[in-house]
């Protein structure tokens, strides 16, 4: 298996995941098409030869135990999100391309208000959409926004590290699953006692990490964070759902208080090549506090809509700025709007 041959064609074919599976040949993903290279079949013992080289000793054993293991990986010219695991019986890698390099926010075609999001002093900042929806670029992108422009002791606690920054006038601390800590829920603990800032916490995937979260949030630090949720409505209600029924009414009223943004996004295809995101934006308002505390989370979208001047953005709005400004097709974004009807109707007007 000539690995380097892979990873530089799926370079230049500027592919976000590669697929290395047991008696396949090599597959790439490109915008989100999926393209089979020429190439022999992969062998299950190629295929090990290489995890081995991949994995330390510790990330050895975890595969042995769960025959699944996450990790990060880097060559001379390009870093990767890793997966190994085995389906069959035998090995297969699922790598992520993690641009080395941090993109401009300003480059990422996002609304304004996430700019914005960059001087709130406190608070929690969710960034939310499906795996590869763009979520760690946009948190990494405002992050360094930060970084150039504030004096900020941020800490990050990632799974694993993505892209990697360099202390400008922030002082950036980085810590990755496994190598750096044993759990999000721990390292958020011990990050509480080492003077932060800003924390980024790679995802609230459980009751013990949120409530830390919401917690470093109330207690005056600024806490960004994901979710695999699809907009402000259901991230709100995914929270509230961690929690048993009998403190539900209380995490309402902490989330009211310290919830400052959702900020949900898919990546469309973009005319000429690459991605593009749409975008949907709740903006924390007193408004938007009593509709939490009171579990009126279905009035959110109508909030969201009737609120444009002061930022907030609705999905299908961002979706016709995008046909409107030449990067998406009309019958893509009319495909991937939650009111299709509606959204033909604005883009013939």
């Amino acid at each position: 298996m000539d690995i380097e041959l892979i990873l530089a064609t799926a370079s230049e074919r500027g592919a976000s995941d590669i697929h290395l599976v047991s008696g396949e040949p090599p597959v790439l993903r490109v915008d989100t098409g999926l393209a089979r290279l020429e190439h022999p079949v992969l062998e299950p013992a190629d295929l090990m030869k290489h995890i081995a080289v991949m994995l330390s000793d510790t990330q050895q054993e975890a595969f042995q135990k769960n025959q699944d293991v996450d990790l990060s990986w880097a060559t001379p010219t390009c870093r990767y999100r890793v997966n190994v695991h085995l389906q069959r019986g035998v090995p297969a890698i699922a790598m992520r391309t993690v641009k080395t390099k941090i993109p401009q926010l300003d480059t990422l075609n996002l609304p304004p208000a996430i700019a914005k999001l960059a001087d709130l002093p406190r608070g929690l900042v969710l960034v939310t959409g499906d795996t590869g929806s763009g979520k760690s670029t946009t948190l990494a992108s405002l992050l360094q926004k930060i970084n150039e422009t504030q004096d900020r002791h941020i800490i990050t606690l990632e799974d694993p590290v993505e892209y990697t920054f360099e202390s400008n006038h922030c002082l950036i601390e980085q810590r990755e699953l496994g190598r750096d800590m044993p759990s999000f829920a721990s390292g958020l603990k011990h990050a509480l006692r080492q003077d932060p800032d800003i924390i980024l916490v790679g995802e609230m995937r459980d009751l013990e990490t949120t409530s830390l979260a919401i917690s470093a949030a109330e207690t005056g630090h600024l806490v960004l964070s994901t979710l695999h949720t699809v907009n402000a409505s259901q991230t709100v209600e995914r929270i509230v759902d961690m929690y048993p029924a009998n403190q539900q009414a209380q995490v309402r009223s902490m989330l009211a208080n310290t919830l400052k943004s959702v900020v949900s996004q898919t990546l469309l295809p973009k005319i000429g090549g690459g991605m593009v995101p749409a975008v949907e934006i709740l903006l924390c308002d007193p408004a938007v506090r009593n509709i939490i505390r009171e579990a009126r989370t279905f009035e959110i979208p109508n909030v969201i809509e009737t609120n444009s001047r002061k930022g907030m953005v609705a999905r299908d709005a961002s979706i016709a700025t995008l046909v409107f400004n030449g990067l998406v097709e009309k019958d893509l974004a009319i495909a991937n709007s939650s009111d299709p009807q509606r959204l033909q109707m604005t883009l013939a007007a």
